[in-house]
């Protein structure tokens, strides 16, 4: 490495998962050319790097925020590019950071110009970004029928509960990235899985809404929370059932939908032992594979609205929260911009306005906390084999920073607590 050539990252090192940096350099030749190269492993093991050719200014300066990349994984003005354009060393690998007492770090290098950034090393910085800020409790909760995790703030509060659902195409285990971030900024987060964790088997031929309840009900004895009722943020799969709490279950104050559909999907829904919801299905004969060997599941799904699949529609007519409707318009797993368009139909029917909708141009199915890799294509975790998620990479990530911050206001006006928000910091 040259002794000469610093790199900076401000404001600091180590930093939360959500946050952005600033990258700079310093100590080039000036107008020298060179290739920024970002590498990291996932919590399985995958391997993810980027890279991007830079022009130092006339005093061997760059700095990320002002300085566009001349070619590589992007191009043009992007202060996190590195971090959003990584992808991974095998193909169809989703980039997986789960467990939140670690954290992920990313091996950032400044390169002499050469051929995928194979140049010989100038300055190198690892940066750590941390699922959890200072002070936030990481509980494992083992009670009754709930096996999931507690993340609360620093600090006596009071401050808003989230029950947070994640998709199923992991397996249906539990995440901690969204609901260990959402801590971090002032929320009670309680993270359970629909299926396979714990002792809860993958193969389930029905879903119980009993059990949402009681982990709503443990969620808000939790001391520290001040809202009246919980908040439920989902995903994909978690969608149709985060409508089924906020539409049979009480105290469901605000309810986040992401790429999901609007009609109960795959597994029949129980409520006090009793079928409320049939699952609405999909026709295998309907995936399209491509000519890489990669599916698109999105137009496989039998259609809600068709007379015989009607009963699956979820009545979230009944809700009496509010309700943010996320969707990604070039969403290839779910076609959840007409998922959206009528829902939004359906309650403007019944007189309803409880709701808010955002929606996405070239963003795809996995809307995440941001500065993540952004990923194309991975395996189904039902099908088995690899899908097509949709987007394209810039739009992403674009959205994903736009709807973490929305999420984050959402809550914050629906479940409103006697003292303002806290959140930690590293």
């Amino acid at each position: 490495m040259s002794s000469q050539v610093r790199l900076r990252l401000l404001p600091s090192a180590k930093c939360l998962f959500d946050s952005p940096l600033q990258m700079k350099v310093a100590g080039l030749r000036a107008k020298q050319v060179v290739t920024m190269v970002a590498s990291t492993t996932d919590d399985k093991g995958a391997t993810f790097s980027s890279s991007a050719t830079y022009m130092a200014d006339g005093s061997g300066e760059l700095d990320l925020e002002r300085d566009p990349s001349l070619g590589g994984s992007y191009v043009g003005v992007e202060p996190m590019g590195l971090f959003w354009s990584m992808k991974p060393n095998t193909s169809h690998t989703r980039f997986q950071k789960t467990k939140a007492l670690s954290p992920h770090v990313v091996n950032i290098s400044v390169r002499e110009e050469g051929e995928e950034g194979k140049g010989r090393m100038l300055a190198e910085v690892s940066n750590e970004r941390w699922l959890m800020g200072n002070g936030v409790s990481r509980v494992c909760v083992s009670e009754g029928n709930i096996h999931g995790v507690l993340f609360t703030p620093p600090g006596g509060g009071p401050f808003p509960a989230v029950l947070d659902l994640y998709t199923s195409g992991g397996g249906g285990g539990v995440s901690e990235k969204r609901p260990s971030l959402l801590a971090s900024r002032g929320f009670v987060v309680l993270t359970v899985g629909l299926f396979g964790h714990k002792n809860m088997t993958k193969s389930n031929k029905e879903i119980h809404l009993d059990y949402f309840e009681e982990a709503i009900v443990l969620l808000k004895k939790q001391h520290k929370v001040g809202s009246k009722g919980v908040g439920v943020i989902s995903l994909s799969k978690s969608g149709d059932l985060a409508l089924s709490i906020a539409s049979y279950l009480p105290g469901v104050e605000a309810t986040v939908w992401i790429n999901g559909c609007s009609a109960n999907t795959l597994i029949p829904l129980y409520y006090k032992n009793r079928q409320i919801l049939p699952a609405l299905m999909f026709d295998s004969s309907k995936i399209i594979a491509t000519e890489s060997g990669v599916s698109i599941v999105k137009y496989s799904v039998h259609d809600p609205l068709a007379e015989e699949n009607k009963a699956s529609l979820v009545p979230i007519e009944r809700a009496k929260g509010h309700f943010l409707f996320v969707a990604s318009e070039d969403d290839l797993n779910w076609d959840s911009k007409a998922y959206v368009d009528e829902m939004v139909e359906r309650l403007k029917h019944h007189g309803k306005d409880n709701f808010e909708c955002l929606s996405y141009p070239g963003a795809g199915h996995y809307l995440e906390p941001p500065y993540g890799p952004y990923c194309p294509s991975s395996f189904h975790g039902i099908l088995g084999k690899p899908v097509l998620w949709g987007g394209e990479a810039r739009s992403h990530a674009a959205a994903e920073v736009h709807l973490w911050k929305k999420i984050q206001e959402f809550f914050r006006t629906r479940l409103s607590c006697d003292a303002a928000h806290n959140k930690s910091k590293l």
